[in-house]
């Protein structure tokens, strides 16, 4: 039984900084990238960060310097390090996994595993 599940999410400060993590279980986790992907209000979901077996990482522009990804192997978990939060990156924070191929696009149709959401609220 695949699953992914996300946790971590809560209320913070602008400026302030949160970890989100996600703990995958059911799937050869070499076999995949894993995505994080968000959806604010009103919005369409969509990725902002991959992360590849091999340590390789992708940023949206709109994350980068501010977000790091990471993963531990042995634990099958990737971490979503976020900081500098601003207001706009309030959002349902979600992570996938995708085939290597998808890793520098994040497309949400390509996504063959879904974690449940974690809500992030950032006040400003």
């Amino acid at each position: 039984d695949v699953q992914l599940q996300a946790s971590g999410g809560g209320l913070v400060q602008a400026g302030g900084s949160l970890r989100l993590s996600c703990a995958a279980s059911g799937f050869i986790f070499e076999d995949y990238i894993i995505g994080w992907f968000r959806q604010a209000p009103g919005e369409v979901r969509e990725g902002i960060t991959s992360i590849s077996s091999d340590g390789s990482t992708y940023y949206k522009n709109t994350v980068k310097g501010r977000f790091t990804i990471s993963s531990d192997n042995a634990k099958n978990t990737v971490y979503l390090q976020m900081n500098s939060l601003k207001p706009e990156d309030t959002a349902v924070y979600y992570c996938g996994a995708l085939r290597y191929r998808w890793r520098l696009t994040l497309p949400t149709n390509r996504v063959d595993y879904w974690g449940k959401g974690t809500l992030v609220t950032v006040s400003s």
